[in-house]
């Protein structure tokens, strides 16, 4: 193996990827109150979020006392989405009718109509951008709902700082443009 400076930008022909240029377009259900503008806002206010993940589970068997692995089934790992607070509170009322449809707060019960799964689970997308605008890549969340909205720490000693939270989603699965 090399350790020469011209062999690693060589095998850099893009010039890495960047994390910072991505967009996530969200859907909320019509279950969602203001869900449609909170959509069209969440474009910009998302902050940061990740690229998806998966694992495949392992089936351990033994045979004479050694171990033998064969693939089990594949996992997903909940999303989660940092969020820009505006002080219309738009996207964090979208998300808190979402969830309180799917279970309220005060009567434990789900609305009326978020019985249905498909009432209260959308897809959302996430974009990867090159450095010149094209699309990269993207990932599509299918089956997605919220399951946590995180709380906004408020403090006298913050100046000079925009609120912000995390919500995290859960997910059936995901696709990209490169795999099904």
């Amino acid at each position: 193996m090399t350790f020469k400076i011209s062999d690693f930008r060589s095998n850099m022909a893009g010039d890495g990827a960047r994390p910072n240029l991505f967009s996530v377009t969200l859907v909320f259900p019509t279950i969602a109150a203001n869900g449609a503008a909170a959509g069209q806002k969440t474009t910009f206010m998302a902050k940061a979020a990740q690229l998806p993940g998966s694992s495949i589970g392992q089936i351990p068997q033994y045979y004479f006392g050694r171990e033998v692995k064969f693939a089990g089934n594949r996992s997903f790992t909940d999303w989660t989405l940092q969020i820009v607070n505006d002080e219309d509170f738009l996207i964090r009322n979208a998300l808190e009718s979402w969830m309180n449809a799917i279970n309220s707060n005060e009567g434990n019960v789900r609305t009326g109509a978020a019985i249905n799964p498909s009432s209260y689970s959308v897809d959302a997308l996430v974009t990867q951008y090159g450095k010149a605008g094209n699309t990269l890549k993207t990932y599509k969340f299918v089956g997605m709902f919220p399951v946590d909205v995180a709380p906004i720490d408020l403090d006298w000693g913050s100046n000079d700082t925009i609120e912000e939270y995390a919500t995290t989603f859960a997910f059936q699965y995901w696709t990209s443009d490169t795999t099904s």
